[in-house]
């Protein structure tokens, strides 16, 4: 029949097919075949090797060391002189204490009528004692009347017309001066004469 004739036919046609030998690829299909390689890329900039930094110039250690001795010796000075100064002006605020005590002896003592009364003299003598014991400690009064007025040593509470005093000099104290081993330990309260009374 013819639908077996053709189906003999179909299967000859597969038979031919499979004995047929199957082409070698030749270099030419190859390199169709295979992608292409991309292409090695050029190295960009910033992959290049940096160029060395400067290398930084060795410090000169014989010179720091000569400015760290003298840093260490400028301190050591420092702290002495410092030290020797608390030593020095350790009394200070005691003594400071102190001075009002002796002014108002003072004072009472340039009003008293009588110098000869036995309370004047005890009062005296106080007033003796603890000039003496200033003075063992070396703080001293200092003298304002008739000098210039000077800010350092001087703290001007008022000015008063005189005939008497010139301009800018202290005409007299309200509050006497000390100081101690030169240093001010109190400035004077003073005041100052503005001059002549103008007519």
């Amino acid at each position: 029949m013819w639908f077996g004739k053709k189906r003999k036919t179909m299967a000859e046609e597969e038979q031919k097919k499979t004995e047929e030998p199957k082409e070698e690829p030749t270099a030419e299909t190859k390199a169709d075949a295979q992608p292409e390689e991309p292409a090695a890329k050029e190295p960009a900039a910033e992959d290049a090797p940096a160029a060395e930094a400067p290398q930084p110039a060795e410090p000169d250690w014989k010179d720091r060391y000569a400015r760290l001795l003298a840093d260490f010796d400028n301190f050591k000075k420092r702290t002495a002189r410092d030290r020797e100064d608390t030593y020095r002006y350790a009394e200070a605020d005691i003594l400071k204490d102190i001075l009002p005590t002796v002014d108002n002896l003072a004072l009472a003592l340039s009003k008293a009528e009588d110098k000869e009364n036995a309370f004047v003299k005890g009062v005296q003598l106080v007033h003796d004692n603890l000039l003496k014991a200033l003075k063992d400690h070396d703080a001293e009064p200092f003298d304002s009347i008739g000098k210039a007025l000077d800010t350092e040593r001087m703290n001007a509470i008022s000015t008063m017309p005189s005939d008497a005093v010139e301009e800018g000099k202290v005409l007299f104290e309200s509050k006497r001066g000390w100081t101690l081993r030169g240093k001010v330990l109190r400035v004077a309260d003073v005041v100052v004469s503005a001059g002549k009374k103008a007519e």
